[in-house]
Parts: C-alpha cells; sequence; structure tokens
C-alpha cells in the first residue's frame, strides 16, 4: 500500500518537471526562431557575394559574363530583403516584450541602421580616388567588419555565445578574405561568411528547441 509519504516526492517532481516544461514553451513562444535573425543574412550573403565575385575575380578576370551594375545591385537588394524579413519576424516575436530588454533591442537595431549609414557617407567620399578592385574591397571588407563588430557587441549585450562567436568568425573571415586581396575577398566571404551564419542558424535552433 503506498502512502501519502511515498507519492509526495513524486508528486513534487511532477510539479518541477510541468513547471520547466511550461517556462520552456513560454520562452519559445516569445523568442523568435532563432533562423530568422541568421539564414536571411546568410543566404544574401552567399548569393550576393557569390554573384560578385562570378564577376569580379581576381586579377580583373570575369568567369561570368554580365552587366558590371548587376551584381551589387542584386547584393543590395539581397540584404534589403533579408533585413525586411529579419525586421518583420523579430516585430511579430517581440510585439509583447516591454521594459529593459525592448529598449535593449531598439537600441541596438538602431546602431546597426546609424553606423552602416555613416559607413556609406564616408566611403561614398573617399572611393572615387581608388581604382574599382580596391574601392570594392574597402567597401565590403569595412561593411563585413562593422557586421562582425556588431555581432560581438549583441553577443556581449544579451550573453549570447552564438552571436558572439558568430562576430569573431566574421571578423576572422574577413581578415582572411582582406589578405587574400581583392576578388577572393567576395569569394571567402560568400562561401565562409554567409556558410557560417547558416550554421549558427542551425545550430541556434537545435537549442531553441
Amino acid at each position: 500500500m503506498t502512502t501519502d509519504g511515498d507519492t509526495a516526492p513524486l508528486d513534487a517532481a511532477d510539479a518541477m518537471r510541468l513547471i520547466r516544461e511550461q517556462r520552456a514553451s513560454t520562452a519559445r513562444r516569445l523568442e523568435p526562431d532563432p533562423r530568422v535573425h541568421y539564414w536571411p543574412w546568410g543566404f544574401a550573403w552567399l548569393i550576393g557575394f557569390g554573384i560578385y565575385f562570378l564577376r569580379f575575380s581576381p586579377d580583373g578576370r570575369t568567369l561570368v559574363a554580365m552587366p558590371a551594375w548587376l551584381p551589387l545591385t542584386l547584393l543590395f537588394v539581397l540584404l534589403a530583403a533579408a533585413a525586411a524579413v529579419f525586421g518583420v519576424g523579430s516585430a511579430r516575436a517581440y510585439r509583447h516584450v516591454a521594459g529593459e530588454s525592448a529598449r535593449r533591442g531598439s537600441w541596438y537595431g538602431a546602431s546597426w541602421g546609424l553606423g552602416f549609414l555613416s559607413l556609406s557617407l564616408i566611403l561614398g567620399r573617399v572611393t572615387d580616388s581608388l581604382p574599382h578592385d580596391l574601392a570594392g574591397l574597402l567597401w565590403s571588407a569595412l561593411s563585413v567588419a562593422l557586421t562582425g563588430a556588431l555581432h560581438m557587441a549583441g553577443g556581449a549585450i544579451w550573453l549570447d555565445r552564438t552571436l558572439f562567436r558568430l562576430g569573431v568568425w566574421l571578423t576572422a573571415v574577413n581578415i582572411v578574405g582582406v589578405l587574400a586581396g581583392p576578388g577572393w575577398h567576395a569569394l571567402v566571404v560568400s562561401v565562409a561568411g554567409g556558410g557560417g551564419m547558416l550554421v549558427a542558424g542551425a545550430l541556434a535552433r537545435q537549442r531553441h528547441g
């Protein structure tokens, strides 16, 4: 015969398990699918920088004939689409979040916009005097550098190891690409940078449940 004293520990264990499951379920509802943070940008980099490499390959070669304006235009379109997907996904996920977390998110998002606005204005003033290949390298290298730094900053703000490690990875990838030189930088960023974002999204999704 089972007494109340015998069943109490089991009931307490079940209650704790139920609480943990409810907490996890609530977190999944409030937090967006991490793939929304990583995959749109990953595909944009993989395709956009890949097309750029095919048109502006090392030593002035062209692997695939296309208009000179097309690769950069396509890259900007893909980045704009990624920003739209990311923005809509984040807005839906955080529409019920308020307080300090909401302020952190809005300030962090503003830092991205202001950072790239400043970068674009500065580069627009100095790259006209550079050869085309070096101007392209400067634009892409500084953009990736800012992206890596902002990822590391975001990881530090939210204590997100995946985000911080991705920032470190993008910084390392950027350094390798710059050392490789014009043309090669686009290939390295496409494969290692864009691919790294896709992998980061998959790993974050596994932890997210």
